[in-house]
């Protein structure tokens, strides 16, 4: 289970590497539903990221991957292609969407937008690091 605590540390660490990187990013933190725990919008990043930082957080919880992981299977050709067409529209296939594990287990994920896909998932791979 992800409690709001622990989705408010993992929300600072990413936070921390959004600002070493100096790009503000939307960050939100899905339970092992895929539901919203929590999201942050650090002042300057993007209003139009909101939503997509919340539906890389939904893609990774739902699928169990990291969404740059899933956008590599989802290309023409490739075994997942369409998939970002499923669940009404929910599925993100762009990096900054990372599983959180506990003992081994995906409990929730956390997805950032407002970068490059590069410092996107930089941000998203710090704010997992601190999840314990």
């Amino acid at each position: 289970m992800v409690t709001l605590d622990d989705a408010r540390q993992v929300i600072a660490a990413a936070e921390k590497k959004a600002t070493e990187i100096r790009q503000p990013q939307n960050i939100a933190i899905a339970d092992a539903g895929g539901n919203l725990i929590a999201h942050v919008r650090m002042d300057g990043a993007w209003m139009g990221s909101i939503d997509v930082s919340i539906k890389k957080a939904f893609t990774a919880r739902a699928f169990d991957i990291a969404t740059k992981d899933l956008a590599a299977l989802s290309q023409p050709g490739k075994p997942f292609f369409g998939i970002h067409a499923s669940n009404d529209g929910r599925v993100m296939i762009f990096a900054g969407g990372v599983p959180l594990k506990r003992d081994g287990k995906v409990v929730g994920a956390i997805g950032v937008s407002g970068g490059t896909g590069e410092q996107d998932q930089a941000v998203a791979e710090a704010g997992a690091a601190a999840f314990k």
